[in-house]
């Protein structure tokens, strides 16, 4: 997968970015599909457990993903280290170790922030029973956050060494365990006591447990993953690699922050107007998640293939594997577009029975979300697939500037302008979504197109 070929071609980085998005955009929808279980076994519990479920899945997701755009931004200095061909296995070693730390500490912090959930939704001005319920289920969703992390840091080592279908098959694996540990504990099935929405933390846990496990036997049994030796010397520090993942991986963490909690965000927006809203945007977001896994996947098999190139300082493949990935991801998200347009009570049902009397103005609600996510979902490949690009060039600074800008300027003060002072309330809130989603596309796809001229490309020896 890893060639250094001097004169690549647009068919040949295509085909080198889908053989390793392909595997992870399914090991995303599968991650995904996790919490879709989730959201499918809680919504039979009722309105109030699936707000509840979404107000703390809020804040753990967006620590989540803050804390795994820090820990994976190890891919960029992977890829560059086989790109230079110079002591790869000690270098990517080294660099793995370090994430591994990385993940270990930064995990801890985020469990600390997640004990701190009824008090952030109190302060947000949510019902105090659903943030009660809220807090009881992320106060043990918590303990799944360690494995988690590292988790995602081996995923990252095994996708920029070639193998991303081992993400594939060990997150398949953890849907199955979530699947049959909700079945078992949510309901009090095959003589379990029904824990409601604990029940399904316990079940994230013990799948998140599973999914580390599969990864280090993956890792040991392959001949080849095996060489890198990534467990020998685990103690042993290399701080200068352990601050190059931080200065790379916090810019990254706070886009992700800025993005998540944009998101998450509305989601607090949603329980002000109304409990209904509220788990209609539950389900409009998942499904929009759902697709947005897929550019994110590209964007991560960007990030690679450009760290290769820069690694390998060979700058027409980098323009190459940038805008190749570019084209992928934008051709997909027109699929999903149309698939929202065309069909968005299909794709709900597969939550809700969108026929039941008690569903049905969440489900208005839910439709009128899915037209507006349509409209954006273009933008938001655009801003994940160059995103992506940007961090094989380990230029990370200034998108997250255009990230805390985009979403948090245009974009929330839209979804505030739109849902609180108009009579478009929920549906305006969403507008202000699009808005911010294309305000970062758009900044982060020019200054892709300025690489040459901004100096982020690497210098060629003379």
């Amino acid at each position: 997968m890893f060639t250094h070929a001097d004169h690549p071609t647009w068919r040949s980085e295509l085909a080198a970015t889908l053989r390793l998005a392909v595997p992870l955009s399914l090991a995303g929808l599968l991650q995904m599909a996790t919490h879709a279980i989730d959201v499918i076994f809680v919504a039979r519990l009722g309105e109030e457990p699936l707000a509840a479920t979404s107000l703390a899945i809020a804040i753990y997701g967006v620590i989540v993903w803050s804390l795994s755009g820090l820990t994976g931004s190890v891919a960029a200095l992977i890829a560059a280290e086989l790109g230079r061909r110079k002591h790869a296995v000690r270098e990517v070693r080294r660099s793995t170790r370090m994430a591994l730390w990385l993940a270990i500490a930064s995990s801890a912090v985020g469990m600390v922030l997640c004990a701190q959930g009824e008090a952030l939704m109190r302060l947000t001005g949510q019902s105090p029973a659903i943030a009660a319920l809220a807090d009881s289920y992320l106060d043990l969703l918590l303990w799944a956050m360690p494995c988690t992390i590292l988790v995602n840091v081996l995923r990252t080592f095994v996708s920029a060494l070639g193998r991303p279908v081992y993400a594939t098959v060990i997150t398949g694996l953890g849907v199955v365990v979530n699947g049959i540990g909700n079945y078992i504990l949510i309901f009090g099935n095959f003589g379990a006591p029904a824990l409601g929405l604990e029940g399904a933390a316990i079940s994230t846990i013990f799948a998140s447990v599973c999914g580390l496990a599969a990864y280090v036997v993956a890792i040991q049994q392959n001949r080849i993953l095996r060489r890198y030796y990534i467990w020998g010397r685990f103690w042993r520090p290399e701080w200068t690699r352990f601050v190059e993942i931080v200065k790379i991986g916090t810019p990254v963490a706070v886009t992700v922050v800025a993005e998540a909690g944009f998101f998450s965000g509305a989601a607090f927006l949603m329980g002000r107007i109304g409990p209904a809203e509220l788990a209609a945007h539950t389900l409009a977001l998942n499904l929009a998640s759902f697709t947005f896994q897929v550019p994110f996947a590209i964007g991560q098999a960007a990030a690679i293939r450009v760290g290769f190139h820069y690694g390998g300082r060979n700058i027409p493949a980098i323009g190459l594997a940038g805008w190749a990935a570019v084209a992928a991801g934008t051709g997909f998200m027109a699929i999903a577009a149309t698939a929202m347009l065309l069909a968005p009570r299909p794709l709900l049902s597969i939550y809700v029975d969108v026929t039941d009397p008690a569903n049905l103005e969440m489900v208005r609600f839910a439709v009128s979300y899915m037209v507006v996510a349509a409209a954006f979902q273009l933008v938001d490949g655009v801003q994940a697939v160059t995103m992506g690009a940007l961090r094989g060039l380990q230029d990370t600074r200034l998108p997250m500037a255009y990230a805390v800008f985009g979403y948090w300027v245009p974009g929330l003060g839209c979804s505030l302008l739109l849902g609180f002072y108009t009579p478009m309330a929920g549906t305006g809130v969403w507008i202000g979504l699009a808005v911010g989603l294309a305000v970062v596309a758009a900044l982060m796809l020019r200054r892709w197109m300025r690489r040459e001229r901004l100096g982020l490309l690497p210098l060629i020896a003379a």
